[in-house]
């Protein structure tokens, strides 16, 4: 513990940045990594004629830190896939990296709350790295533009995520209940090994206590019997 006094301002700058930390950011995100994601059969290509049908999951988020007012982090969640092109006489198989920045901002609510801002990415943002199996199926993939149409359809599917009531919650951090929580455990409860170590003290401090103010009052009788 440091006694060098700061304003309430500077104390307040220096509690939220230590809330609002990068860690805390990605264990938000976080709340996303693991999650199955099932794409299709939808048309691609002139007439939407070949269909696409991909499955795959969400990773594990990194990011950092880039600006200070307002709180701001740049983070990169990875989605991988692996999808197939139905071309009816056909079938073509491909991977995916898939790459999604979001940008998330730290805001301070009257509640005490921190709020933190997910802004999904754009289809143009999302960032796709396509491996095709074979020649012919590279040469398939740009005709239908299916690096294009996993774009749009990635970035619906994190946005619609983005608005889960549980990945709202994580976005969610409780400074007022958290102190409030902190508060409480500083009380000594009935069943804690604090509470215990007063109570048994008590009735040996009355005790020491009772016998002073006792011998106080024959002090002074005998005195007045003296007189």
């Amino acid at each position: 513990m440091s006694d060098e006094l700061i304003t309430y301002a500077t104390w307040g700058e220096r509690f939220f940045s230590t809330a609002v930390t990068t860690d805390r950011v990605l264990n938000g995100v976080n709340v996303l990594a693991g999650r199955p994601i099932e794409v299709g059969p939808i048309g691609v290509g002139p007439g939407r004629i070949a269909k696409v049908i991909a499955k795959g999951q969400i990773g594990t988020a990194t990011g950092q830190r880039v600006d200070t007012l307002p709180v701001t982090f740049n983070v990169e969640l990875p989605v991988t896939l692996k999808f197939t092109l139905d071309l009816a006489m056909d079938k073509l198989d491909f991977d995916a990296d898939i790459t999604l920045p979001l940008v998330i901002t730290a805001h301070a609510c009257a509640d005490l709350s921190i709020q933190l801002e997910v802004a999904p990415p754009t289809p143009a943002q999302v960032v796709v790295r396509l491996k095709a199996q074979g020649l012919r199926a590279s040469i398939t993939s740009r005709a239908a533009n299916v690096e294009g149409e996993l774009r749009r359809f990635v970035a619906k599917y994190v946005a619609r995520e983005l608005g889960q009531p549980y990945v709202q919650q994580a976005t969610v951090i409780d400074v007022a209940g958290a102190i409030e929580g902190a508060a409480a455990r500083l009380v000594p409860r009935e069943e804690s090994p604090t509470a215990a170590k007063l109570t048994d003290a008590l009735p040996a401090a009355m005790e020491a206590e009772l016998e002073h103010t006792a011998q106080m009052f024959m002090d002074a009788g005998d005195g007045e019997k003296q007189e």
